[in-house]
Protein backbone atom coordinates (compact mmCIF):
# COMPACT_ATOMS: atom_id res chain seq x y z
CA UNK A 1 0.00 0.00 0.00
CA UNK A 2 1.14 3.86 -0.69
CA UNK A 3 0.70 6.40 1.14
CA UNK A 4 -0.04 10.23 -1.24
CA UNK A 5 -0.81 13.18 0.91
CA UNK A 6 -2.87 14.50 -1.92
CA UNK A 7 -5.04 12.48 -4.88
CA UNK A 8 -7.07 13.20 -7.78
CA UNK A 9 -9.69 10.64 -9.44
CA UNK A 10 -9.85 11.11 -13.15
CA UNK A 11 -7.44 12.18 -15.58
CA UNK A 12 -9.70 14.72 -17.58
CA UNK A 13 -9.49 18.51 -18.00
CA UNK A 14 -10.43 19.45 -14.34
CA UNK A 15 -8.27 16.43 -12.96
CA UNK A 16 -5.13 17.41 -14.98
CA UNK A 17 -5.89 21.13 -14.29
CA UNK A 18 -6.11 20.26 -10.34
CA UNK A 19 -3.10 18.19 -10.05
CA UNK A 20 -0.91 21.22 -12.17
CA UNK A 21 -2.19 23.58 -9.72
CA UNK A 22 -1.22 21.78 -6.81
CA UNK A 23 1.91 21.03 -8.13
CA UNK A 24 2.58 25.23 -8.86
CA UNK A 25 2.08 25.14 -4.38
CA UNK A 26 4.53 22.95 -4.37
CA UNK A 27 2.50 19.64 -3.89
CA UNK A 28 2.53 16.88 -5.91
CA UNK A 29 -1.15 15.07 -6.54
CA UNK A 30 -1.55 12.07 -8.84
CA UNK A 31 -3.91 11.41 -10.80
CA UNK A 32 -5.67 8.26 -10.97
CA UNK A 33 -7.61 7.44 -14.57
CA UNK A 34 -9.28 4.72 -15.46
CA UNK A 35 -9.01 4.80 -19.10
CA UNK A 36 -6.09 3.41 -20.68
CA UNK A 37 -4.97 7.20 -21.25
CA UNK A 38 -5.68 10.93 -19.84
CA UNK A 39 -7.77 12.79 -21.33
CA UNK A 40 -11.61 12.43 -20.29
CA UNK A 41 -14.54 13.67 -22.42
CA UNK A 42 -11.59 16.03 -24.61
CA UNK A 43 -9.38 12.83 -25.53
CA UNK A 44 -8.72 12.76 -29.16
CA UNK A 45 -8.05 9.41 -31.23
CA UNK A 46 -6.66 8.23 -34.55
CA UNK A 47 -7.56 6.12 -36.76
CA UNK A 48 -5.57 4.86 -40.04
CA UNK A 49 -6.49 3.87 -43.18
CA UNK A 50 -4.72 3.10 -46.80
CA UNK A 51 -5.32 6.52 -47.29
CA UNK A 52 -3.77 7.99 -44.11
CA UNK A 53 -3.69 9.17 -41.03
CA UNK A 54 -7.54 10.48 -39.38
CA UNK A 55 -7.84 12.37 -36.46
CA UNK A 56 -11.32 12.65 -34.50
CA UNK A 57 -12.09 14.03 -31.26
CA UNK A 58 -14.88 12.65 -28.07
CA UNK A 59 -17.64 14.87 -29.39
CA UNK A 60 -17.59 18.29 -31.00
CA UNK A 61 -14.96 20.41 -29.24
CA UNK A 62 -13.88 24.13 -30.10
CA UNK A 63 -12.23 26.75 -27.43
CA UNK A 64 -13.38 30.21 -26.54
CA UNK A 65 -11.53 30.32 -23.50
CA UNK A 66 -11.19 34.10 -22.05
CA UNK A 67 -9.72 33.20 -18.54
CA UNK A 68 -6.19 34.20 -18.09
CA UNK A 69 -5.47 30.53 -16.85
CA UNK A 70 -6.66 28.92 -19.38
CA UNK A 71 -5.55 30.56 -22.24
CA UNK A 72 -2.06 30.47 -20.46
CA UNK A 73 -1.86 26.44 -20.95
CA UNK A 74 -4.04 26.72 -24.49
CA UNK A 75 -2.20 29.27 -26.00
CA UNK A 76 1.14 27.23 -26.19
CA UNK A 77 -0.17 24.63 -28.61
CA UNK A 78 -0.49 26.21 -31.94
CA UNK A 79 -3.78 26.77 -32.88
CA UNK A 80 -6.47 27.84 -35.66
CA UNK A 81 -9.51 30.26 -35.44
CA UNK A 82 -12.83 29.70 -37.17
CA UNK A 83 -15.31 31.87 -36.82
CA UNK A 84 -18.49 31.05 -34.74
CA UNK A 85 -20.88 30.39 -37.71
CA UNK A 86 -22.77 27.35 -37.93
CA UNK A 87 -26.03 25.95 -39.99
CA UNK A 88 -29.51 24.02 -39.12
CA UNK A 89 -31.03 21.84 -41.04
CA UNK A 90 -34.64 21.73 -41.47
CA UNK A 91 -36.33 19.27 -43.81
CA UNK A 92 -35.24 20.81 -47.30
CA UNK A 93 -33.97 24.13 -45.54
CA UNK A 94 -30.15 25.18 -44.45
CA UNK A 95 -30.49 27.85 -42.16
CA UNK A 96 -27.65 29.69 -40.27
CA UNK A 97 -27.53 29.49 -36.40
CA UNK A 98 -29.41 30.76 -34.61
CA UNK A 99 -32.43 29.37 -36.31
CA UNK A 100 -34.79 32.05 -35.84
CA UNK A 101 -32.78 34.79 -36.27
CA UNK A 102 -32.19 33.63 -39.83
CA UNK A 103 -35.34 32.76 -41.43
CA UNK A 104 -34.70 34.34 -44.99
CA UNK A 105 -34.72 30.58 -47.15
CA UNK A 106 -38.14 30.43 -45.62
CA UNK A 107 -40.87 30.14 -47.89
CA UNK A 108 -42.93 33.91 -47.43
CA UNK A 109 -46.14 32.35 -45.84
CA UNK A 110 -44.15 30.25 -43.19
CA UNK A 111 -42.01 33.56 -42.28
CA UNK A 112 -45.26 35.64 -42.02
CA UNK A 113 -46.60 32.93 -39.77
CA UNK A 114 -43.61 32.53 -37.52
CA UNK A 115 -42.88 36.40 -37.28
CA UNK A 116 -46.90 37.02 -36.68
CA UNK A 117 -47.37 34.45 -33.74
CA UNK A 118 -44.19 35.80 -32.01
CA UNK A 119 -45.49 39.09 -32.48
CA UNK A 120 -48.52 38.42 -30.95
CA UNK A 121 -47.07 36.59 -27.87
CA UNK A 122 -44.69 39.24 -27.28
CA UNK A 123 -47.42 41.76 -27.09
CA UNK A 124 -49.55 39.22 -24.74
CA UNK A 125 -46.44 38.51 -22.38
CA UNK A 126 -45.35 39.43 -19.20
CA UNK A 127 -41.54 40.25 -18.66
CA UNK A 128 -41.89 38.98 -14.94
CA UNK A 129 -43.25 35.77 -16.30
CA UNK A 130 -41.50 32.96 -14.40
CA UNK A 131 -41.37 29.88 -16.40
CA UNK A 132 -41.59 26.46 -14.26
CA UNK A 133 -39.79 24.51 -16.72
CA UNK A 134 -37.78 24.56 -20.01
CA UNK A 135 -40.86 24.50 -22.65
CA UNK A 136 -42.39 27.28 -20.86
CA UNK A 137 -39.56 28.72 -21.25
CA UNK A 138 -39.50 28.63 -25.07
CA UNK A 139 -43.10 29.20 -25.35
CA UNK A 140 -41.80 32.51 -23.60
CA UNK A 141 -38.96 33.43 -25.35
CA UNK A 142 -40.06 32.65 -29.10
CA UNK A 143 -43.99 32.17 -29.23
CA UNK A 144 -45.40 28.98 -30.45
CA UNK A 145 -44.53 28.05 -33.43
CA UNK A 146 -41.00 29.24 -33.55
CA UNK A 147 -40.93 26.29 -30.76
CA UNK A 148 -42.67 23.75 -31.98
CA UNK A 149 -40.84 23.98 -35.11
CA UNK A 150 -37.13 23.86 -33.99
CA UNK A 151 -36.10 24.43 -29.84
CA UNK A 152 -39.18 21.47 -28.52
CA UNK A 153 -37.73 19.53 -31.69
CA UNK A 154 -34.51 19.79 -30.89
CA UNK A 155 -34.95 19.38 -27.15
CA UNK A 156 -35.99 15.73 -27.49
CA UNK A 157 -32.95 14.81 -29.72
CA UNK A 158 -30.28 16.13 -27.85
CA UNK A 159 -31.98 16.32 -24.07
CA UNK A 160 -33.97 13.30 -24.20
CA UNK A 161 -37.10 13.97 -22.81
CA UNK A 162 -39.05 16.49 -23.28
CA UNK A 163 -38.91 20.14 -22.93
CA UNK A 164 -41.63 20.15 -19.90
CA UNK A 165 -39.27 18.05 -17.79
CA UNK A 166 -35.84 20.42 -18.00
CA UNK A 167 -35.19 23.46 -15.54
CA UNK A 168 -34.10 26.13 -16.70
CA UNK A 169 -31.41 27.24 -14.47
CA UNK A 170 -28.39 25.96 -17.29
CA UNK A 171 -29.29 28.07 -19.70
CA UNK A 172 -27.47 31.30 -19.10
CA UNK A 173 -26.14 32.86 -22.77
CA UNK A 174 -26.64 29.40 -24.49
CA UNK A 175 -29.57 30.01 -26.13
CA UNK A 176 -30.59 33.24 -27.81
CA UNK A 177 -33.04 35.54 -26.63
CA UNK A 178 -35.74 36.35 -28.71
CA UNK A 179 -35.78 39.89 -30.14
CA UNK A 180 -38.24 40.92 -32.56
CA UNK A 181 -36.03 43.19 -34.88
CA UNK A 182 -33.33 40.38 -35.36
CA UNK A 183 -35.98 38.30 -36.19
CA UNK A 184 -37.49 40.66 -38.91
CA UNK A 185 -33.87 41.21 -39.64
CA UNK A 186 -33.21 37.94 -40.05
CA UNK A 187 -36.30 36.87 -42.32
CA UNK A 188 -36.00 39.69 -44.95
CA UNK A 189 -32.34 39.99 -45.08
CA UNK A 190 -29.69 37.11 -46.72
CA UNK A 191 -26.74 38.44 -44.74
CA UNK A 192 -27.87 39.11 -41.04
CA UNK A 193 -25.61 40.01 -38.26
CA UNK A 194 -23.95 36.75 -36.28
CA UNK A 195 -25.81 36.67 -32.81
CA UNK A 196 -24.14 33.30 -32.02
CA UNK A 197 -22.82 33.93 -27.94
CA UNK A 198 -18.96 33.97 -29.12
CA UNK A 199 -17.59 35.34 -32.46
CA UNK A 200 -14.03 33.06 -32.59
CA UNK A 201 -13.78 29.31 -31.86
CA UNK A 202 -9.93 27.79 -31.51
CA UNK A 203 -8.83 24.55 -32.38
CA UNK A 204 -4.97 22.68 -32.61
CA UNK A 205 -3.58 22.47 -35.56
CA UNK A 206 -2.23 19.02 -35.05
CA UNK A 207 -3.63 16.30 -32.59
CA UNK A 208 -6.91 17.34 -31.91
CA UNK A 209 -8.64 18.95 -29.57
CA UNK A 210 -6.42 16.81 -27.21
CA UNK A 211 -3.06 18.47 -28.09
CA UNK A 212 -4.52 21.98 -25.98
CA UNK A 213 -3.81 19.47 -22.85
CA UNK A 214 -0.56 18.71 -23.70
CA UNK A 215 1.33 21.35 -21.44
CA UNK A 216 -0.63 19.85 -17.96
CA UNK A 217 -0.05 16.12 -19.44
CA UNK A 218 3.64 17.58 -19.70
CA UNK A 219 3.70 18.60 -16.22
CA UNK A 220 1.50 16.15 -13.98
CA UNK A 221 1.51 12.32 -12.86
CA UNK A 222 -0.50 9.98 -14.33
CA UNK A 223 -1.56 6.82 -13.50
CA UNK A 224 -4.20 5.18 -16.37
CA UNK A 225 -5.76 1.71 -16.06
CA UNK A 226 -6.53 2.52 -12.30
CA UNK A 227 -10.24 2.33 -11.89
CA UNK A 228 -11.83 3.13 -8.60
CA UNK A 229 -13.81 0.76 -7.04
CA UNK A 230 -14.46 1.55 -3.84
CA UNK A 231 -13.74 4.56 -1.16
CA UNK A 232 -13.44 3.71 2.65
CA UNK A 233 -13.79 7.36 3.17
CA UNK A 234 -13.45 6.61 6.87
CA UNK A 235 -9.73 5.33 6.78
CA UNK A 236 -8.98 7.29 3.52
CA UNK A 237 -8.31 4.64 0.82
CA UNK A 238 -9.80 4.09 -2.81
CA UNK A 239 -9.59 0.26 -4.12
CA UNK A 240 -9.47 0.26 -7.26
CA UNK A 241 -10.20 -2.47 -10.15
CA UNK A 242 -6.36 -3.95 -10.61
CA UNK A 243 -6.04 -5.03 -6.81
CA UNK A 244 -4.46 -2.01 -5.77
CA UNK A 245 -5.09 0.34 -2.65
CA UNK A 246 -3.98 3.87 -2.25
CA UNK A 247 -4.10 6.11 0.81
CA UNK A 248 -5.03 10.09 0.92
CA UNK A 249 -4.89 12.72 3.13
CA UNK A 250 -6.64 15.49 0.72
CA UNK A 251 -8.79 13.88 -2.07
CA UNK A 252 -10.52 15.48 -5.36
CA UNK A 253 -12.91 13.62 -7.18
CA UNK A 254 -14.16 14.65 -10.82
CA UNK A 255 -15.83 11.37 -11.73
CA UNK A 256 -19.10 11.40 -12.09
CA UNK A 257 -20.97 12.45 -8.83
CA UNK A 258 -23.36 9.26 -9.31
CA UNK A 259 -20.75 6.86 -9.46
CA UNK A 260 -18.76 8.65 -6.41
CA UNK A 261 -21.63 8.31 -3.98
CA UNK A 262 -22.13 4.36 -5.08
CA UNK A 263 -18.10 3.86 -4.33
CA UNK A 264 -18.26 5.52 -0.86
CA UNK A 265 -18.67 3.85 2.60
CA UNK A 266 -21.42 5.02 4.83
CA UNK A 267 -23.49 6.91 2.99
CA UNK A 268 -26.72 8.48 4.04
CA UNK A 269 -29.93 6.28 2.68
CA UNK A 270 -31.57 10.07 1.47
CA UNK A 271 -27.97 10.66 0.17
CA UNK A 272 -27.94 7.61 -1.75
CA UNK A 273 -31.49 8.06 -2.93
CA UNK A 274 -30.59 11.07 -4.00
CA UNK A 275 -27.87 10.43 -6.23
CA UNK A 276 -29.58 7.85 -7.97
CA UNK A 277 -31.70 10.37 -9.21
CA UNK A 278 -29.02 11.75 -11.30
CA UNK A 279 -28.47 10.99 -14.90
CA UNK A 280 -26.60 12.28 -17.72
CA UNK A 281 -26.85 11.17 -21.59
CA UNK A 282 -24.89 8.75 -23.09
CA UNK A 283 -23.27 9.43 -26.79
CA UNK A 284 -23.12 7.56 -29.76
CA UNK A 285 -20.05 9.02 -32.36
CA UNK A 286 -19.77 8.25 -35.86
CA UNK A 287 -16.84 9.37 -37.33
CA UNK A 288 -16.93 9.05 -41.11
CA UNK A 289 -14.28 9.82 -44.08
CA UNK A 290 -14.78 10.56 -47.30
CA UNK A 291 -12.72 10.50 -50.34
CA UNK A 292 -13.91 14.10 -51.61
CA UNK A 293 -12.36 17.20 -49.95
CA UNK A 294 -14.93 18.72 -49.24
CA UNK A 295 -18.67 17.60 -47.27
CA UNK A 296 -19.98 19.62 -44.81
CA UNK A 297 -21.72 22.69 -45.60
CA UNK A 298 -20.27 24.55 -42.08
CA UNK A 299 -17.95 23.62 -39.52
CA UNK A 300 -20.81 22.09 -37.52
CA UNK A 301 -24.35 21.66 -37.84
CA UNK A 302 -27.62 20.99 -36.39
CA UNK A 303 -30.08 18.86 -37.20
CA UNK A 304 -33.92 19.04 -36.69
CA UNK A 305 -35.12 16.41 -38.99
CA UNK A 306 -37.00 14.25 -36.47
CA UNK A 307 -36.49 11.10 -38.61
CA UNK A 308 -32.74 11.50 -38.15
CA UNK A 309 -31.16 10.16 -35.42
CA UNK A 310 -28.40 12.27 -35.10
CA UNK A 311 -28.84 16.04 -33.53
CA UNK A 312 -25.26 17.31 -34.39
CA UNK A 313 -22.46 16.72 -36.94
CA UNK A 314 -19.42 18.82 -37.06
CA UNK A 315 -16.14 17.86 -39.54
CA UNK A 316 -13.26 17.11 -38.22
CA UNK A 317 -11.65 18.01 -40.85
CA UNK A 318 -12.90 21.49 -41.76
CA UNK A 319 -11.75 22.08 -37.98
CA UNK A 320 -7.73 21.14 -39.00
CA UNK A 321 -6.93 20.22 -42.49
CA UNK A 322 -4.72 17.90 -40.28
CA UNK A 323 -7.33 15.63 -39.45
CA UNK A 324 -7.65 14.10 -42.67
CA UNK A 325 -5.69 13.10 -45.37
CA UNK A 326 -4.79 15.21 -47.81
CA UNK A 327 -7.57 15.90 -50.46
CA UNK A 328 -10.25 14.06 -48.02
CA UNK A 329 -12.78 14.92 -45.49
CA UNK A 330 -14.56 13.76 -42.42
CA UNK A 331 -17.86 14.31 -40.40
CA UNK A 332 -18.64 13.14 -36.92
CA UNK A 333 -22.58 12.55 -35.68
CA UNK A 334 -23.56 12.69 -32.43
CA UNK A 335 -26.20 10.22 -31.40
CA UNK A 336 -27.68 10.89 -28.03
CA UNK A 337 -29.89 8.98 -25.87
CA UNK A 338 -30.31 8.12 -21.85
CA UNK A 339 -31.93 6.61 -19.20
CA UNK A 340 -35.48 8.60 -20.74
CA UNK A 341 -34.82 7.52 -24.31
CA UNK A 342 -32.77 3.99 -25.50
CA UNK A 343 -32.32 3.19 -28.97
CA UNK A 344 -32.46 -0.98 -29.38
CA UNK A 345 -29.74 -0.64 -32.33
CA UNK A 346 -26.17 -2.31 -32.68
CA UNK A 347 -23.66 0.14 -34.00
CA UNK A 348 -23.83 -0.96 -37.84
CA UNK A 349 -27.54 0.37 -37.48
CA UNK A 350 -26.81 3.93 -35.91
CA UNK A 351 -24.19 3.93 -39.11
CA UNK A 352 -26.41 2.80 -41.33
CA UNK A 353 -28.69 6.00 -40.34
CA UNK A 354 -25.91 8.35 -40.43
CA UNK A 355 -25.07 7.12 -44.05
CA UNK A 356 -28.49 7.34 -44.79
CA UNK A 357 -28.90 10.90 -42.93
CA UNK A 358 -26.29 11.97 -45.44
CA UNK A 359 -28.05 10.71 -48.74
CA UNK A 360 -31.39 12.48 -47.51
CA UNK A 361 -28.96 15.56 -46.83
CA UNK A 362 -27.67 15.17 -50.58
CA UNK A 363 -23.69 15.77 -48.74
CA UNK A 364 -22.32 12.64 -49.78
CA UNK A 365 -22.97 9.01 -51.18
CA UNK A 366 -22.24 6.15 -50.13
CA UNK A 367 -19.28 5.75 -52.65
CA UNK A 368 -17.83 8.50 -51.12
CA UNK A 369 -17.15 6.71 -48.11
CA UNK A 370 -13.84 5.49 -47.13
CA UNK A 371 -14.21 4.99 -43.70
CA UNK A 372 -16.54 4.30 -40.79
CA UNK A 373 -16.31 4.20 -36.92
CA UNK A 374 -18.55 3.79 -34.29
CA UNK A 375 -17.64 5.08 -30.07
CA UNK A 376 -19.88 5.31 -27.30
CA UNK A 377 -19.13 7.86 -24.34
CA UNK A 378 -20.83 6.81 -21.63
CA UNK A 379 -21.02 10.38 -20.10
CA UNK A 380 -22.26 13.27 -22.35
CA UNK A 381 -23.99 15.95 -21.11
CA UNK A 382 -25.67 16.24 -17.10
CA UNK A 383 -29.47 16.25 -17.37
CA UNK A 384 -31.13 18.98 -15.62
CA UNK A 385 -34.11 17.15 -15.49
CA UNK A 386 -37.31 19.08 -13.05
CA UNK A 387 -36.29 19.36 -9.77
CA UNK A 388 -32.45 18.14 -10.25
CA UNK A 389 -30.32 21.08 -8.42
CA UNK A 390 -32.64 20.60 -5.28
CA UNK A 391 -31.34 16.68 -5.44
CA UNK A 392 -28.26 17.37 -6.29
CA UNK A 393 -27.04 20.21 -3.83
CA UNK A 394 -27.48 17.75 -0.55
CA UNK A 395 -25.16 14.92 -2.23
CA UNK A 396 -22.20 18.05 -2.90
CA UNK A 397 -22.69 18.99 0.64
CA UNK A 398 -22.13 15.47 2.15
CA UNK A 399 -19.37 14.35 -0.34
CA UNK A 400 -17.41 17.61 0.85
CA UNK A 401 -18.08 17.18 4.22
CA UNK A 402 -16.31 14.03 3.82
CA UNK A 403 -13.14 15.91 3.10
CA UNK A 404 -13.46 14.89 -0.48
CA UNK A 405 -13.45 18.43 -3.39
CA UNK A 406 -15.34 17.88 -6.15
CA UNK A 407 -14.17 19.40 -9.82
CA UNK A 408 -15.67 19.15 -13.66
CA UNK A 409 -18.60 18.56 -15.22
CA UNK A 410 -19.05 15.27 -13.74
CA UNK A 411 -17.76 15.92 -9.90
CA UNK A 412 -19.60 19.04 -9.83
CA UNK A 413 -22.45 17.28 -11.93
CA UNK A 414 -23.39 20.77 -13.99
CA UNK A 415 -22.83 22.11 -17.46
CA UNK A 416 -19.21 23.01 -17.39
CA UNK A 417 -17.66 24.05 -21.16
CA UNK A 418 -14.07 22.71 -21.18
CA UNK A 419 -12.48 26.00 -19.81
CA UNK A 420 -14.99 26.32 -17.20
CA UNK A 421 -13.71 22.40 -15.91
CA UNK A 422 -10.34 23.50 -16.25
CA UNK A 423 -11.40 26.56 -13.83
CA UNK A 424 -13.41 24.04 -11.26
CA UNK A 425 -10.69 21.86 -10.83
CA UNK A 426 -7.86 24.94 -10.34
CA UNK A 427 -10.66 26.46 -7.80
CA UNK A 428 -10.78 22.71 -6.27
CA UNK A 429 -7.11 22.57 -5.89
CA UNK A 430 -6.53 26.09 -4.12
CA UNK A 431 -9.51 25.06 -1.76
CA UNK A 432 -7.98 22.27 -0.32
CA UNK A 433 -4.75 24.12 -0.29
CA UNK A 434 -6.73 26.67 1.90
CA UNK A 435 -8.45 24.24 3.88
CA UNK A 436 -5.28 22.53 4.74
CA UNK A 437 -3.15 25.56 5.99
Amino acid sequence: MSNEGFMILGGGIAGLAAASRLREHGIHAPVYEAGERPGGLLDSFTLNTSEGSWTFDNAVHLSFASEPEVRSVFDRTPYLNHEARSLNRDGRYWLPHPVQNNMFPLAADEKADLIVDLADHLAQTSADFKPANYREWLLHQYGEKIAERWPLRYTRKYWTLDASGLGTDWIGNRMRRADLREVVFGAVSENPPNTYYVSTMRYPERGGYRSFLTPLLESVETQCGFRATAIDNQRREVTFSNGETRSYNQLISTIPLPVLIELMSDVPDEIRKAAETLFATSIDIISIGFRKPTVSPSLWFYIYDEDILASRVYSPSIKSPHNAPEGYSSLQFEIYSSRTKTFALSPDQLVEDCILALEKMQLASRDDIVLTHHKRLPFGNVVFDLGMEARRNPVRDWVRSQGIALAGRFGEWDYLWSNQAFMSGRNAADLLVASTG
